[in-house]
C-alpha cells in the first residue's frame, strides 16, 4: 500500500493563562492507504489535538502533517470526521441528515438520492429515514453520523471516540458494522479510543501515546486474524502488554492532574 497519511515531527503547544501547554511533541508515523489505526492511551496524551490537527481543525507549532504528498492546513473533503457527539441536525431527518453534504457540494438532486437510499441501506437505517435524532437512540444517531459521512466518500475517516458514551452491547454492534463497512469501502480510518479493548478489536495497527507532551511510546500492528475473539489467548496477552503501557501513562496522568488540566 502506498503511503497515504504522512505525519513528520508533529508537535502543538496551547497557550493558557497559566502558560504554555505542550500537547504534542515531535510525532512522526506514516498511514498507509487502507489501514486501520487507532490511537491509544490515556486522557491527557493528546490522542484528539493529533486526529484534529490531520483533519486541519488544530494548527500544528511545528512539523508537518500530508496527505497523498499534499499539506493540510485546513478541512478538506478527502478527510471526514465522526464525533463522539453525534454532531446531527435536530432539525432534519434521517435522509436529511445523511443527504446535507451532498447538496453542500451541489449534487443534483436524483444523484443524491441514489447515493442516500445505498447508504442507509448499507448501514441499516431503511426503516428510520424519516425519523428525527431525538426519536433515535444513541447507537443510531451514530450510524447516522457514519452514514453522513460514507455519503461524501471520503478517502480517509477521522473518529474521535465515536463509541465511548454507548453500552457495552450496541457498542460491540457497532464496532462490528464499522469493521464491516471498512473492509467494503476500504477507507483509512484513524480511530481514537481510551479502550484496550476496543483498539484490539478493531486496529490492524496501534500507536500507544504517552501522557502530555503525547509522544509515540509504541507502534504495534495487531496481528491476530480476524474475526477477533476477545477471550482468546493471543488477545489477551496483547491485551496484558498494552495495559502495562497505558496504565504506566495513566499513572503519570493521574499525579498530573494535581497541578492542572489535561489537554487530549
Amino acid at each position: 500500500m502506498s503511503a497515504q497519511i504522512e505525519i513528520a515531527q508533529a508537535s502543538k503547544v496551547f497557550g493558557t493563562g497559566a502558560g504554555a501547554v505542550p500537547a504534542l511533541d515531535g510525532i512522526t508515523a506514516t498511514v498507509p492507504e487502507g489501514q486501520f489505526l487507532c490511537l491509544l492511551g490515556p486522557s491527557g496524551c493528546g490522542k484528539s489535538t493529533l486526529l484534529n490537527a490531520i483533519a486541519g481543525f488544530t494548527p500544528l507549532s511545528a512539523g508537518r502533517i500530508t496527505m497523498g504528498g499534499r499539506p493540510v492546513t485546513e478541512p478538506g473533503p478527502d478527510r471526514g470526521m465522526v464525533f463522539q457527539e453525534y454532531a446531527l441536525f435536530p432539525w432534519m431527518n434521517v435522509e436529511d441528515n445523511v443527504r446535507f453534504g451532498l447538496d453542500i457540494r451541489g449534487v443534483p438532486r436524483a444523484d443524491a438520492t441514489v447515493t442516500v437510499d445505498r447508504i442507509v441501506a448499507t448501514l441499516g437505517l431503511s426503516d428510520f429515514r424519516k425519523r428525527y435524532p431525538k426519536d433515535l437512540s444513541g447507537g443510531m444517531r451514530q450510524r447516522v453520523a457514519i452514514a453522513r459521512i460514507l455519503a461524501l466518500d471520503p478517502p480517509v475517516m477521522l473518529m474521535d471516540e465515536p463509541f465511548g458514551a454507548l453500552d457495552a452491547l450496541t457498542r460491540r454492534t457497532l464496532q462490528d458494522e464499522l469493521l464491516r463497512i471498512w473492509a467494503e469501502y476500504r477507507k483509512t480510518v484513524i480511530f481514537v479510543t481510551h479502550s484496550i479493548e476496543e483498539a484490539i478489536y478493531l486496529a490492524d495497527r496501534i500507536l500507544v501515546m504517552t501522557y502530555r507532551p503525547g509522544r509515540i511510546k509504541r507502534d504495534l500492528t495487531v496481528e491476530i486474524p480476524r474475526p477477533r475473539d476477545t477471550a482468546s489467548g493471543e488477545f489477551n496477552a496483547l491485551k496484558r502488554e498494552l495495559a502495562g503501557l497505558v496504565m504506566a501513562e495513566q499513572q503519570r496522568f493521574t499525579s498530573a492532574e494535581l497541578h492542572g488540566a489535561a489537554v487530549d
